[in-house]
């Protein structure tokens, strides 16, 4: 599989996936399935082990992206983000093929394909070989959806935000009630305690930055979507 190794954010349907190489980690990012959903891979480059989060569709492709050489990554976890099934068609797949461990949050498991082996709560940590993953509870796309947080000791914070948020707004929700939980959770657990230099990785589309999304934040809680 064709990998390019200069990080924009930016990954087609069909095309190459996209490696960012960090102190401790490396993220691979790759676009599967019909709806352009993101699968993002955490190797941790001192282990070899490695995290997936989101194993959205295309099973071959998300095989693919672990390689085949003797070195390759060891996938050892798979997060879900959510319920919504363009992000999990490939979840029994990927988990029966390597044995993975299995994390979603409990509000979200039931309509799962794999039953998670572990249930995760605001606050709880994920690990990925040395490294360690926040997990941020973001209540309103889903009542379970999460994002996990990647504090990067020697650089800036890195959040995986599933469809919770996009750059220009809070995920889809279903009611009026739905959207100011999201929105409430996104400004209080995300932009209220993290900086300006976070890049957030979204479940679809391109990546963005806290302190691009910032200044809209106002704009999104008045046209209530």
């Amino acid at each position: 599989m064709e990998i390019q190794e200069h990080y924009t954010g930016h990954v087609q349907p069909g095309g190459a996936a996209a490696r960012r190489r960090l102190d401790a980690l490396t993220v691979t990012k790759i676009s599967v399935g019909r709806m352009d959903n993101n699968a993002y891979l955490l190797t941790c480059r001192r282990t070899g082990d490695a995290l997936l989060i989101d194993a959205a569709d295309d099973p071959e492709r998300l095989t693919d992206l672990l390689g085949h050489d003797e070195d390759r990554p060891r996938l050892r976890t798979i997060v879900t983000t959510h319920r919504h099934p363009d992000h999990w068609q490939a979840l029994g797949s990927i988990a029966g093929q390597t044995g993975s461990y299995t994390v979603a949050h409990p509000l979200d498991s039931e309509p799962l394909p794999v039953p998670p082996d572990r249930e995760v709560e605001h606050g709880e940590t994920i690990q990925v070989g040395e490294s360690a993953l926040e997990v941020v509870h973001l209540r309103g796309h889903t009542p379970g959806s999460i994002a996990l947080l990647y504090r990067d000791p020697v650089g800036h914070p890195h959040l995986f935000t599933g469809d919770s948020l996009f750059p220009g707004g809070v995920g889809k929700t279903q009611t009026g009630e739905d959207f100011r939980s999201l929105l409430d959770d996104v400004e209080n657990r995300v932009f209220g305690v993290l900086t300006d230099d976070t890049w957030f990785y979204p479940g679809h589309g391109d990546d963005s930055t806290l302190g691009q999304e910032r200044p809209k934040l106002s704009e999104w809680r008045a046209r209530g979507w």
